[in-house]
């Protein structure tokens, strides 16, 4: 009896022992696991994006200049007879050689003939002027035949007014096809006051002459063939200069013009 009373209390206190055991290992134990670090949240800004800075546009050619505006020519009535005509300055026949410019060269020649100043263009695309010495003019009233013998299509001749040099001058032409215009060349840079216009007092092709007029006074230049008013221009560059005769050839044909019969007056007022 004694004998099973002793087991009894051993295992109750193996009992009681393993009790305390597996409830104090977690606080012994515990004791000695370090506190977990509190856990920290890395908050992510999200970077700005850099935008760089645009590129100049390099600009390979410079924008062409606004074309100079033109005064819109004025057409006024045109006169029975060309008016304000005063006294003869000069006349010309063409007899004289001094007074023009001549010449031959591989694209054409210019020549005195029988009263008259012939232009020859044997060469595509050639342009053969000729200047009158003196006087130099600013107002006043010139009439000259032109009569092209050998010209069609877009051929031109005419007139050059108030020439100072090579580069400045007014050029009158008319076409072969029965066009009239005014160009103005300054600094060797060609512009239209008055552009390309059709007319019935133009006549087309060759062997028909033409009696040019022009009338400049200041800055107001009146225009006329064979007595009847074609357009008035007003431009004050060029005031003072000589005059000329030219041709042009503008197609694969020769163009020949003879120029005769040069009268220019005063403008009376």
């Amino acid at each position: 009896m004694k004998l099973v009373n002793q087991r009894i209390r051993e295992t109750s206190i193996l009992s009681l022992f393993s009790i305390l055991t597996v409830g104090l290992l977690p606080l012994l134990f515990g004791a000695c696991i370090p506190e977990t670090s509190p856990q920290i949240t890395m908050e992510v800004t999200s970077t700005a994006t850099v935008t760089a800075s645009p590129t100049p546009t390099v600009v390979w050619f410079p924008p062409t200049a606004t074309p100079t505006r033109w005064p819109t020519p004025t057409h006024i009535p045109t006169p029975e007879h060309i008016q304000n005509q005063g006294e003869i300055i000069f006349t010309d026949d063409f007899s004289d050689s001094d007074l023009w410019t001549l010449g031959t060269s591989v694209s054409g020649n210019i020549s005195l003939g029988v009263n008259e100043l012939t232009i020859a263009i044997a060469e595509p695309g050639a342009y053969q002027y000729s200047i009158r010495e003196d006087p130099k003019l600013g107002d006043f009233f010139v009439e000259i035949t032109s009569y092209p013998t050998l010209c069609q299509a877009e051929d031109q001749y005419g007139l050059l007014l108030r020439m100072s040099s090579p580069g400045d001058f007014y050029r009158f032409a008319l076409s072969c096809d029965g066009r009239v215009r005014l160009d103005r060349i300054l600094g060797g840079t060609a512009t239209s006051p008055q552009p390309w216009i059709q007319n019935n007092s133009v006549p087309p092709g060759a062997l028909i002459p033409s009696r040019l007029g022009v009338w400049m006074r200041g800055k107001e230049m009146r225009f006329y063939i064979n007595d009847q008013y074609q357009f008035t221009v007003t431009d004050p560059t060029l005031q003072i200069g000589n005059l000329g005769v030219f041709a042009r050839s503008l197609g694969e044909n020769a163009v020949t013009v003879n120029f005769s019969n040069l009268v220019v007056r005063e403008i009376s007022q």
